[in-house]
This record gives C-alpha cells, structure tokens and sequence, in this order.
C-alpha cells in the first residue's frame, strides 16, 4: 500500500482500522517531499515539528477510541499567504521573507479543529501576482508532469504538491484563476468557490473584492470534503456568508442537466488539441443525455482588462501596509523617513509587484480614477449580467481553464502581457463572484488539460455532482 498516494476516504478507514498510523502516515508523506521535491521545489517551508505533533495527536485520540473527523490525521499544505501561527509567512516576497504569523487564518483554525496535519508552506508567485509561479523571490516551482515547464500560478506549489503526491491535499487562493489554472497545468482538481463561501481573514489581501480561497485534491470527493470543512460564515470577514448550498448532494440526473458552451471562448488563440479534448469531454456528457446549449456572454472580450484594472487598482491600496515600519523587511537610512518607505518598498518587492502597483496607483489617480476605474466597475457589472442571464437558460457552463497546456519555463517572462493572457478563460468568474472548478479531462502530449465547470452563486454542490459524473466517464 503506498500511503502517499491513498485518498481522504481511504485514509480515514486505514486510521479507524489501524492499518496505519497517523504517524506513519505523515512519515510517507515526508520521505516523498524528501524523494520529490529537489527537483519540483513546490515547498517553501517543511513544517515537520507541527505535523508530528498533530499526527500524534491524533494516533492518542484513536487509541483512546474516541470519533475522528474524516479530515483527522489526513497530511496537508498550506499556500504561503495563508496565515499558519507560529510558522514563517512569505507570500513568496523578500519583504515578508522573516514574517512569522501572529495568528491563523479561518481556513486553518477550521482545519486544526479536524485534526488536520500541516506537512509545511507552498510557493507561489510573490503575492499572488503572476500565472506561473516563476515571479517568488525564492524558488521557481517545476511542473511534475515535465519538469521543465511551469505548474501555473499563482497557487503553483500547492498543485504541484498534490499533483507528485507531497500532501493529499493543498490550500490556494484565488484572485483571477490562482487555483484553477494551476490544477489543470498539473492535472488535478481545483476549486475557487462562490465570492463569501470561505472566509478570507488570515489570508494576505491581493485585490480584496476578487481574492477567494480554495481546495486542490486528487480528485472531486477530496475536494468537496475540504471545502464542506472550511467554508462558512466567519464574524472575522464581513463579506463571508452563512452558507445554504442550493443543489443538494443527490445523484446526478444526466437528462435534466442543461448546459451552456460560450461561442467567445472557443475563438482564435486556443490550443487546437485542448479545444478538442474539450468538446470531446462534452460531447461525452451530451451523449449521457445533458441538453447542451450555446450562449453568449458578450462582455467576455473585455474581462481581462476590466479585471487588472481592478486587481492592481485594489492591489495598490491593499500594499501600502507594507512600508518597512510595521512589519516586514526594512532597510533603515540616514535620510528621512521617506527614504526608509521607498528603500525598503524598493528592494523588498520583485519587478512584477512594483509593476502593479505603480500600474493601480495609476488607475487610481486624480483625473484618471473616472476613465479607468470606475469604467471597469461598471464594465464588471455588465459582465456579472451576462453570466445572470445565461444561468436563465443553463444550470452550468462549461469552458476550458487555459487555451493551453503548462507552457515552458521562460517561455512567457519577458512579455507580462502575453503571461496575463494565461488567465484569459479564468478571470471572468472572479469579476462575476462565481464558483468554478477545474477538472482534469485529458492529456495533450503528456501534459493534462481541465475542463472549466462554472456554477450559479452557492451552487458547489452541483458543480461537485456534475465533476464526480465526469470524472467517471472520463476515467472509463
């Protein structure tokens, strides 16, 4: 039996049974880490201590027969802007590169109260910026499927841990496709739930109205586990909601299921053979009876730039709390207090991070909030009703997640523009406050593609139902 490779379910009969131990459990998932990830580099920050001592924990509460959690003892990684106390926090940044968490987030307070183990911090683009993970001020993460491609970004690290088998499942965030992109690079399921769904306290803001976190796992029934466990109303994040899922956990009915295919996201720019791995995965569904419908959703041209307009234009408010004073790294001077603020923002912050804020900064200015922010507000709000009507006619839209596979390392760097592109099938939902999950459908010369499974508002349950239909008509 290889540990490291067994899913939650499985993990918590193995425990209830004592055909392992918790303990033992951690130990294969660290020798793998130890085996793997020289050459994947998906962890910042191993946190052995922390996961022995939670895996012990729970071995005495199993030995003392008492109920365990179907979370309990299952090994885990946490993406590094996600607040772990007592565990360094980078956000990949050299200006939080000594940061030590006061505090844990929502997410991982909910975690530690299933007995969740902790294995350690993933990498990810510095701050969430990026869609590759080659923007971190510390390592640039590798694609386990060809280690000379990148995994996606920003959450990067945590697909590629799960994806090699370094935790059974990860922790992202997802600001304009931070999880998704990175699960269908690396051919695992990943979920950004509905804007609300999951509390945001404890996670380092990006842009506050877009930034979501959420699950990546092996597959839809991991997923849909960790998501039941950390989502919620938190009094901690005003904007997170009691949660009343709407479609309840039944088994799918494959004839009553209308969904709709956006003709703007199958134009020029999309991989040929992903397009078709694609519209064979929905030719599947159809052919299991699913009404399939083309729609519109018009404003879909203008998504990428209303959402960087909006990103950076947060961004930059959101970055001045990093100012060499409060916390974080500091380059002291002997001129005045201006010169410790630009010094310390100056060399703390990589090239991409400076770029947007200078970029919101801009957008936010007097004379130019009106043309650009204020714009993409509005636009924003055409594009949510373009979604609001195609949910009049379909419950589901299905799109890919990338109109490529995991492209090489470098390929896109020198050319920001071209990397933003990357997140052009993503962003949309974010803008749009939707849940969507990606989902491995296939593999275009070894390298996986994901279908994209967007749902009303609080409807992950039958996003989840449909992913578990797939997927098993995909695997056979």
């Amino acid at each position: 039996m290889n540990l490291s490779e067994l899913t939650i379910a499985k993990i918590h009969s193995g425990l209830i049974g004592k055909k392992f131990s918790a303990l033992e459990l951690t130990k294969a998932y660290l020798d793998q880490i130890e085996k793997r990830d020289g050459s994947i580099s998906a962890f910042l920050n191993i946190t052995k201590d922390l996961a022995f001592s939670q895996a012990k924990e729970v071995d005495k509460e199993i030995s003392m027969k008492e109920k365990i959690s179907i979370l309990a003892g299952v090994p885990c990684a946490i993406k590094d802007n996600i607040l772990v106390k007592g565990i360094g926090c980078t956000s990949g940044s050299k200006i939080l590169e000594n940061y030590i968490a006061p505090y844990d987030a929502t997410v991982i307070k909910k975690l530690k109260k299933e007995s969740a183990v902790i294995l350690g911090k993933t990498n990810l683009d510095e701050f969430a910026m990026g869609s590759s993970t080659e923007n971190s001020a510390f390592e640039i993460t590798h694609n386990p499927n060809d280690l000379e491609r990148v995994p996606g970004g920003s959450s990067g690290g945590s697909a590629a841990a799960v994806a090699s088998a370094e935790c059974c499942y990860a922790l992202g965030s997802d600001t304009g496709g931070s999880i998704r992109q990175p699960a269908s690079f690396c051919g695992v399921v990943g979920l950004k739930p509905t804007y609300g769904a999951v509390s945001r306290y404890g996670l380092m803001s990006y842009a506050s109205s877009l930034d979501q976190i959420g699950p990546l796992a092996t597959n839809v029934e991991d997923t849909k586990i960790i998501f039941n466990a950390i989502s919620g109303k938190d009094e901690l994040d005003s904007t997170s909601v009691n949660l009343k899922l709407k479609a309840k956990s039944e088994k799918l009915k494959a004839n009553e299921l209308r969904i709709g295919i956006p003709k703007e996201y199958f134009v020029k720019g999309i991989d040929k053979e992903v397009e078709k791995i694609i519209k064979n995965t929905i030719k599947k569904v159809e052919e299991q009876g699913a009404k399939i419908e083309e729609i519109s959703l018009p404003h879909t041209e203008y998504a990428l730039a209303t959402y960087y307009i909006i990103a950076m234009s947060e961004a930059s408010a959101n970055f001045a709390r990093y100012d060499g004073i409060r916390y974080g790294f500091s380059k002291s001077s002997e001129g005045n207090l201006l010169d410790v603020y630009l010094k310390s923002r100056g060399q703390g912050f990589g090239p991409e991070v400076k770029r947007r804020i200078m970029l919101g900064t801009y957008t936010l200015s007097a004379g130019y909030y009106d043309a650009y922010y204020l714009k993409a507000q509005e636009v924003r709000n055409l594009i949510k009703e373009d979604f609001k009507n195609a949910f009049k006619k379909v419950d589901l839209i299905f799109t890919p997640v990338s109109p490529t596979t995991a492209f090489k390392i470098g390929e896109k760097t020198t050319d920001p523009l071209e990397m933003y592109l990357s997140d052009i099938y993503t962003v949309s939902i974010n803008l749009a406050t939707l849940p969507a999950l990606s989902l491995p459908c296939g593999r275009v010369k070894n390298l996986p593609v994901g279908l994209q499974i967007i749902g009303r508002p609080f409807e992950e349950n039958r996003i989840f139902n449909t992913a578990s239909f797939i997927e098993k008509l995909v695997i056979e």
